[in-house]
């Protein structure tokens, strides 16, 4: 009898692993729902940039002078926003 308690966890852990897998399965949606959510996470990594890129050109043009101070910072800016956007829709998600 002492495969008993031993078999008996081992039915369990390969119930608990069966239904996670089922889970996932039935979670992870098709081919549009896989790309929706690849799309999304593009739209929200290159807004940010796209924005401070042209925010940044935008300033360095209404001052005197050749600059791209502004350009460079704000596109950093940007990155860094999108990162934590995304971070942030990853982690919700899961």
């Amino acid at each position: 009898m002492a495969n008993g308690p031993r078999e008996s966890r081992l039915r369990e852990s390969v119930k608990r692993e069966a239904e996670r897998l089922r889970r996932a399965e039935d979670d992870a949606g098709g081919l549009l729902a896989q790309t929706a959510y690849v799309g999304t996470l593009a739209v929200l990594f290159v807004l940010p940039v796209l924005g401070g890129g042209y925010l940044g050109r935008w300033i360095d043009d209404q001052l005197a002078g050749y600059s791209v101070r502004w350009t460079i910072t704000l596109l950093l800016a940007g990155v860094g926003i999108g990162l934590v956007n995304v971070y942030l829709f990853v982690r919700e998600r899961q």
